[in-house]
């Protein structure tokens, strides 16, 4: 047994952590394919469209028509779950229109800005 310490959102837990056979750790340290994860934005899945990627509330924009944003930078963020979600951009491009303010209530899918 194993113990562990895990601070999530600046609460700190003490975790044990029991090793039941070396197969199944082996199989755990090398998955088949690990997956690679994306930011919100690019899995918009419409080119120039950033969409919501779960239903929420915008509590930030921090960016407005016409502003030129970085790769990476972020452009809103989305509260769900109690959790704040960085929407950010997927490339280096111009902000073309942003269709949400701050306290908008959005559902996953929604449109919240186009870049070009």
């Amino acid at each position: 047994m194993k113990k562990y310490k895990v601070i999530a959102n600046g609460t700190e837990y003490e975790v044990e952590i029991e090793l039941i056979s070396d197969d199944e750790a082996k199989s755990a340290a090398t998955p088949a394919k690990a997956e690679e994860t994306k930011p919100a934005a690019e899995a918009s899945g419409e080119a120039g469209a950033v969409k919501a990627p779960l239903t929420g509330i915008i509590t930030t924009v921090s960016v407005k028509s016409g502003d030129v944003v970085k790769k990476g930078q972020v452009l809103m963020i989305l509260e769900a779950m109690k959790m704040e979600n960085e929407i950010l951009s997927p490339s280096d491009c111009t902000v073309k229109k942003v269709n949400v303010s701050a306290g908008a209530q959005v559902s996953a899918g929604d449109v919240l800005c186009v870049l070009g």
